[in-house]
């Protein structure tokens, strides 16, 4: 059995964004129901809802945690049940909540390297006390178990496979903002019976990719972007959802078509920008993409499979 908690859906910045006067951060705001608010994208997943592993670490982690009864302390003065995390890049949106996670608590770090070159080259991830949390640079396509503190098997098996993608944005320098397998991952999670794959950022569909999806049980993937000018034409930015690092959801090559030929079980968009148009549930894109048999993540969903 795989038990998940969406404790995130949205991209970075978050649903309302903290500086954007947009319309549909304006109604997220006034607490529109067809708008609800959305943190920043992560997941927390467990084998027996008693230890669990977060996927990525968002800035809005410790938020999330207090939203989440099941991360909440279960015993004696100071527990948790986080067991692990997991990161997929080395983005801010996916390691700033780690330094929310330094008061001494003893859980494993995994990542591939140059996710976890990053954490050592800034000092500020000192932080997390070296005494407590163990890193574990995994080698990619290479499957390992996700344990519990005390060594015992969680029954979790997970991997690491690289998907196109870029450096992070805070990296981009003149010949580093091209799109590298290197630097951002997907990740597949095993029961031995249920298969979950994790993708919140992908440039673009490759066979590679498309082999990881095929017949898996649950996928959530790259939601950011509905059009691929999305931001260009908003005035948001000067990039291209693809040179960003994020197809997008519709038009040729776009998620949506991209998946028309790859059997899944059950698919879940995540890591949604606060200008896409799916975050409005009274949409025609939202009404689209359930037509296409996909599902929008939202802060508190769960599956179980």
């Amino acid at each position: 059995m795989i038990s998940i908690i969406v404790l995130g859906a949205a991209a970075g910045g978050g649903f309302p964004q903290w500086n954007s006067n947009a319309v549909r951060c304006q109604r997220a705001r006034s607490a529109d129901p067809m708008c609800p608010s959305q943190s920043q994208a992560g997941l927390a997943v467990s084998a027996d809802r008693r230890h669990w592993f977060l996927l990525n670490a968002s800035p809005d982690l410790r938020q999330q945690i207090f939203s989440a009864p099941v991360l909440h302390p279960q015993e004696g003065l100071r527990s948790s049940p986080i067991a692990g995390v997991i990161l997929t890049a080395a983005e801010v949106d996916t390691v700033t909540g780690l330094l929310c996670l330094r008061e001494r608590h003893t859980f494993d770090l995994y990542a591939a390297s140059p996710v976890q070159d990053v954490l050592a080259a800034n000092p500020i991830f000192n932080a997390l006390n070296a005494a407590f949390v163990t890193r574990h640079t995994v080698e990619s396509l290479m499957p390992f178990p996700l344990r519990h503190p005390d060594g015992r098997d969680s029954g979790l098996i997970a991997t690491l496979f690289p998907v196109p993608g870029k450096v992070p944005l805070f990296l981009e320098t003149e010949g580093r903002d091209v799109q590298s397998d290197d630097d951002v991952m997907g990740l597949e999670l095993s029961d031995g019976d249920k298969l979950v794959v994790f993708i919140p950022g992908c440039a673009h569909m490759t066979d590679a990719v498309r082999s990881r999806l095929q017949d898996a049980d649950l996928v959530f993937f790259d939601g950011t972007l509905w059009d691929d000018d999305e931001m260009i034409r908003a005035g948001l930015g000067p990039k291209t959802g693809r040179r960003m690092g994020h197809m997008p959801v519709s038009g040729d090559g776009g998620t949506l078509d991209a998946f028309a030929a790859i059997s899944v079980g059950r698919k879940i968009l995540i890591h949604i920008n606060n200008s896409n148009p799916i975050l409005d549930r009274a949409s025609p894109e939202y009404a689209a993409v359930l037509a296409a048999g996909w599902d929008v993540a939202f802060d508190g969903m769960t599956v179980q499979l």
